[in-house]
């Protein structure tokens, strides 16, 4: 087990599973909790663009795949903010035309032709893609990603309750927004070498509903989010490489027994819960938000749910107190 740490690649994997089990279920959180789950799966078929325009061009795929990603997601939140009932046929088109077209530029570049642009890497994941270069990349990525979505938790979580109060609040909705679509695109270049294209959304989502099943408040969800990412990510590589199968399917299988754990779990925790405090009452849903004018650190106001809570939190029991 241990002679696994030795090699150079197996410890450029760990240290960017730790990154994406960080990054993935922190922009995840979010994406749940405005019922966008399904967004990560849609820009990983618009980034094989990206990844195809890379080897097209002999240049790092990574980048290529982080620039197609962004304008991507920019024009997935422009169809979504603009409300059109043909939406949807807009971005199916989006999304399957930028699998076609990634595939396609891979199969007429020099580097495929050559037999060295492995599509199946970036698809499904593999610890031995990780280069020092795509390390140094990821890891950038990652700091904006957490600095992103950790900084900005308390008018992120608003504009995902609420996006009109957030507007009176003088919370800059649109560009939070875009914001939050650039972040989920930077995720997903940076989970590809990893957790794969086709499975990154997965990473995104499963623990977040693993952990909406014990947790009782946003926070602790998106902490606990990303402690159980990180830990089905180092578990995943690490079993990758002694079964000699893509990282990918083995993190998202992992991440998929834990959520099962922690289901069979919720009910008796409920129930004791609900016990030790019979005349509590239901969780209360509220969010301090910054006042319209108001200086960092200053009073904030408080906003009960009204009853508002999204289904994904409340059917599991949980509280979204901030």
């Amino acid at each position: 087990m241990t002679e696994m740490f030795q090699f150079d690649f197996m410890q450029r994997a760990l240290v960017a599973a730790v990154l994406v089990g960080i990054t993935a279920p922190a922009v995840g959180v979010y994406l749940v909790q405005r019922r966008q789950a399904l967004m990560g799966d849609g820009i990983g078929h618009v980034a094989l663009t990206g990844v195809g325009l890379g080897f097209l061009f002999q240049t790092s795929p990574v980048w290529m795949a982080v620039v197609v990603c962004i304008l991507g997601a920019v024009v997935m939140e422009l169809v979504r903010s603009r409300g059109n009932q043909r939406g949807d046929i807009a971005l199916a088109m989006l999304f399957y035309g930028g699998m076609a077209c990634g595939k396609l530029l891979v199969s007429v570049s020099a580097a495929s032709q050559a037999g060295g642009g492995n599509l199946e890497s970036y698809l499904w994941g593999s610890i031995l893609t990780v280069s020092p270069t795509d390390l140094v990349t990821i890891g950038g990525l990652a700091a904006v990603v957490v600095a992103v979505t950790f900084g900005l938790r308390r008018q992120l979580f608003a504009i995902c309750q609420d996006e009109e109060f957030a507007r009176v609040t003088g919370i800059p909705v649109r560009v939070l927004n875009l914001l939050l679509a650039v972040m989920a695109a930077v995720t997903v270049t940076v989970a590809m070498r990893v957790v794969g294209l086709l499975l990154v959304s997965a990473l995104m989502v499963v623990p977040v509903a693993a952990a909406q099943q014990l947790t009782r408040s946003f926070a602790a969800t998106q902490t606990a989010a990303v402690v159980l990412g990180i830990t089905v990510a180092v578990l995943g590589v690490m079993g990758s490489y002694q079964a000699d199968v893509p990282s990918g399917p083995a993190i998202v299988l992992l991440a998929i027994a834990a959520f099962a754990v922690f289901s069979a779990a919720a009910a008796p925790l409920a129930r004791r819960r609900h016990r030790s405090a019979p005349d509590a009452g239901p969780a209360v849903c509220d969010v301090a938000l910054p006042r319209a004018g108001a200086p960092e650190g200053a009073a904030t106001a408080s906003v009960p749910s009204q009853g508002k809570a999204p289904e994904s939190a409340s059917a599991a029991g949980t509280g979204l107190a901030q």
